[in-house]
């Protein structure tokens, strides 16, 4: 039985950069995992209780088709939650992020904006908000 996002994996041109990015908005590394002969495999930055968002080194260059479990186009977005999203956007775009889509009431009923990462992943913030069907699915209405 599934019973919560573990991680999603991405695969980044520069993990420093990356690792950055995902620090301002304030997820921290938690580990490193490395392959037999000692080089790095991935990097997990914790977001929230068992939640971990995996960064493979490796990505492709920018404009290059992306290679191996990621070909096809399956990524669509990743979604952070967070408690107060409009400080948030503000926070982030006094930082420097690019806010691609400000804040908006979604068909859910959550709030949500959208950023992009360095890799050009987009990255949708979402507030959920008490009336919305994942807080009732959540309470097992």
């Amino acid at each position: 039985m599934i019973t919560d996002l573990g991680h999603t994996a991405l695969r980044v041109r520069d993990l420093d950069r990356a690792l950055a990015f995902y620090a301002r908005l304030g997820l921290r590394e938690a580990f490193r995992l490395h392959d037999d002969d000692g080089s790095l495999l991935l990097v997990y930055v914790h977001v929230g209780g068992d939640r971990f968002l995996e960064l493979f080194p490796g990505g492709a260059d920018e404009g290059d088709a992306l290679q191996g479990e990621v070909s096809g186009g399956s990524f669509m977005h990743l979604c952070l939650l967070c408690d107060d999203l409009i400080p948030l956007v503000e926070r982030l775009r006094a930082d420097g992020v690019a806010i691609e889509r400000g804040v908006t009431t979604g068909l859910d009923h959550n709030l949500q904006a959208w950023i992009r990462d360095p890799d050009g992943n987009a990255i949708e913030l979402m507030q959920l908000v008490e009336a919305s069907p994942q807080r009732g699915v959540a309470r097992g209405g």
